[in-house]
């Protein structure tokens, strides 16, 4: 059950969210957002500090009593999209859209501050809020940055909880699970350096299109041949690039895709059999190549210990029935960084409702969610720090 004062709460997130909504901006260029969220948290009279890895903000809600310090993070960023519904709080930004809910991830956490602001002479500890520029762009992305310009320093945090809209659960569910949750993401692009030549004399040329296309088939037996069958890992090549003309065979052929994996091991493995795979490849056609592997976000692992907290507080406040265990997503998510450092819980709060028409996926451009989601958010995120700092359970002093 969401809380009177939450609750009392609820235009002003909607109206933040539609705000952030109507005016998004991409990757690191959050110049107006920023300074939103940096002017609301200063009026609510806590600590902030502006311009953490360019645009990023922190704020410190220091308790009354000494004591473990948590992290709240939320994304900031929207996408390079055009928004396509037809509502009251449209993007009036021409190609860019709040499609992946960081608009409301945004809003949450705001509140969440003012709210918590409200008890701080109950707490015994200290809050940091996050707010991170650039999740969507990787790399960089924002979180490596923010951590590099010490915002797991001075305090330092203890555990880090992150929280994610999500299309795939009805709002008033929170899906969570320990350990992986989120796939690690990388990206390659290989040039295969072939000889070209007239389309006519194929004898004469050494062809990087029929090599391209004998690799691609190649590269899909990696999972299938070489990953344990229950070990979820994804191959996919989404571009080969190749030729100008119908006559002709070329010099070189690109291909470029991602690869999704739930371990380091997995990873590593991949990494290798697609160098090993290429360069048999090539050998066979008499090609040169070149491989640029680029790792992205890490495997986001959550903390056991703590996920069974979350989950506990998620059940107390809105029954076991609606706190759901949530199967690994591919998708990758740079909070992973933030959890390779401390303890903490990345999971989710559902966003849709068919009933209100609202059950599009994140990254398309009809994108929205229930914004009673909004209050599940928020109060996540004040029952979590309460229930740590607020002296209402034994949780810490038992070493977690």
């Amino acid at each position: 059950m969401i809380s009177r004062e939450v609750l009392s709460y609820k235009d002003e997130l909607i109206q933040l969210r539609r705000d952030f909504h109507m005016y998004p901006e991409v990757g690191f260029e959050l110049h107006r957002t920023s300074q939103k969220v940096a002017e609301y948290l200063e009026s609510v009279g806590l600590e902030v500090k502006r311009n953490v890895a360019q645009t990023g903000v922190v704020a410190l809600l220091k308790g009354a009593k000494p004591g473990k310090t948590i992290m709240l993070r939320a994304d900031m960023d929207a996408l390079t999209l055009q928004e396509l519904n037809n509502v009251p709080y449209k993007s009036k930004i021409d190609g860019v859209m709040h499609a992946c809910g960081h608009d409301g991830h945004t809003a949450m956490l705001l509140v969440a501050a003012k709210i918590l602001k409200a008890h701080q002479s109950e707490l015994s500890g200290n809050v940091k809020f996050l707010f991170q520029p650039s999740e969507e762009k990787f790399p960089p992305g924002g979180a490596l940055p923010m951590i590099e310009e010490g915002v797991l320093k001075n305090p330092d945090v203890d555990y880090a909880f992150g929280v994610h809209l999500w299309s795939q659960l009805d709002c008033g569910k929170i899906g969570i699970r320990s350990g992986a949750l989120m796939a690690a993401a990388d990206e390659f692009q290989i040039i295969l350096k072939g000889k070209g030549g007239h389309g006519a004399q194929p004898h004469y040329c050494k062809d990087p299109v029929i090599a391209a296309a004998e690799l691609v088939m190649a590269l899909q037996t990696i999972v299938s041949r070489k990953i344990d069958p229950f070990e979820s890992v994804v191959v996919t090549v989404g571009k080969v690039q190749a030729g100008s003309a119908f006559n002709i065979i070329p010099e070189t052929a690109i291909l470029q895709g991602t690869v999704r994996t739930l371990s380091e091991n997995s990873r590593n493995l991949v990494k290798e059999s697609i160098k090993r795979i290429t360069q048999g490849v090539c050998m066979a056609h008499e090609l040169d190549f070149e491989i640029d592997h680029k790792d992205g976000t890490a495997v986001l692992v959550n903390d056991e210990k703590l996920t069974d907290y979350v989950r506990k507080i998620a059940e107390g406040i809105f029954g076991k029935e609606n706190v759901v265990e949530v199967p690994p997503t591919m998708g990758g998510e740079d909070m992973s960084f933030f959890l390779k450092e401390v303890p903490g819980v990345f999971y989710f709060i559902g966003a849709s409702n068919s009933q209100k028409g609202l059950e599009r996926s994140h990254h398309s451009p009809y994108f929205d969610i229930d914004e009673d989601s909004l209050l599940v958010g928020t109060q996540m995120h004040v029952s979590l720090v309460l229930s740590m700092l607020g002296g209402k359970n034994d949780y810490i002093s038992k070493g977690c």
